[in-house]
């Protein structure tokens, strides 16, 4: 063969892998463009690929939240083959992480360690980010808040507590962590249920429980987890919870409906969630990441010690959970003043 013919051969040779090729592309860009293939389907049959996954925490480093959000990280990075890293993003009750999430692509790799505060922080007007902005994962945890004094105060029963309230409108000094919180919306239940008047008194999270030791407060209503360590060492007694059932935390201390009262169970619940339209294989990837972390005895043994009950609900479950607790948390909102939508 002539070195012209060879070129020639060459050419057409070369000519052929590049139509091929010209036409695979085509084909991939129709594929695309009828919604077939795209980045985040690429991205969803790879995931979590070898990229680490982000996990938002609304609390400062070393708060209970972020302790236990780094105990359930470390079991889902174990069963997904990738890190799992803790980003501190605190503020506005949680508006701060809540947006950045929101704003993320909707690929699985960014997480929030949400909780009701999803729904305080939209009804009271801190945030313009209602629960539909996300995607459930799965639930993790549930705490129940507490009423709590010092060993040392009068009161040694919850009645004892409310009849002072009701004797001396607006003296009982009850502290929680922020107007709008949680908390707040729970200390401010329990005392219209009863008909008593109270002064709440918002603290950040930080400082709820140092303004009850040093008697700037006269009680609490907060989660087991900001307290436990004082309970047990004597230095605080519970007077009641304020859930549906008891804390296994606190297993002798009755709840307020126990005793009678007709209060409305407010059952504070954490999990995981993403940023709306992840496709449903990231979801469920993350689901089973999620129970096997809690499932895990260091998890367990975590919540003893911080004060939360182990509460694993798969995504459509806690989907319903976050729903119905919306509804009844922008109710309760509008009763006590607190709602602002």
């Amino acid at each position: 063969m002539t070195n012209r013919n060879k070129r020639a051969e060459i050419r057409a040779r070369s000519g052929g892998s590049r139509r091929r090729w010209l036409g695979a592309a085509l084909a991939a860009a129709g594929m695309a463009g009828s919604g077939l293939l795209s980045g985040e389907a690429l991205a969803q049959d790879a995931f979590p690929g070898k990229a680490p996954i982000e996990l938002v925490v609304l609390f400062p480093a070393g708060s209970s939240a972020d302790v236990s959000a780094r105990i359930l990280a470390d079991g889902m990075s174990k069963d997904l083959g990738v890190p799992v890293t803790i980003s501190n993003k605190p503020g506005g009750g949680g508006t701060v992480g809540y947006k950045y999430v929101a704003s993320s692509r909707p690929i699985g790799h960014v997480l929030v360690w949400n909780s009701n505060s999803v729904s305080t922080t939209f009804h009271s007007g801190t945030s313009d980010l209602p629960y539909t902005a996300f995607a459930e994962v799965a639930r993790v945890t549930v705490e129940i808040p507490a009423v709590v004094v010092m060993t040392k105060s009068q009161w040694k029963t919850l009645p004892e507590l409310i009849k002072y309230a009701k004797a001396n409108p607006g003296m009982l000094k009850v502290g929680n962590s922020g107007v709008g919180s949680h908390t707040h919306m729970a200390a401010a239940s329990l005392f219209e249920a009863v008909g008593a008047q109270e002064l709440d008194v918002p603290f950040g999270s930080s400082q709820v429980v140092p303004s009850l030791v040093g008697g700037f407060v006269d009680a609490l209503v907060q989660l087991p987890s900001a307290v436990v360590p004082m309970v047990n060492a004597g230095q605080m007694r519970v007077l009641a919870v304020l859930g549906s059932k008891r804390d296994p935390v606190f297993p002798k201390v009755p709840t307020a409906i126990e005793l009678g009262l007709s209060i409305m169970p407010l059952d504070l619940w954490r999990g995981i969630a993403v940023t709306k339209n992840t496709p449903k294989p990231v979801i469920d990837r993350l689901e089973k990441a999620v129970h096997a972390a809690v499932e895990t005895p260091e998890f367990k043994k975590a919540g003893v010690q911080l004060g939360f009950v182990p509460a694993f609900a798969p995504a459509a479950d806690f989907s319903a959970v976050v729903a119905r607790d919306d509804y009844l948390i922008a109710r309760q909102m509008k009763i006590l003043g607190l709602a602002q939508k």
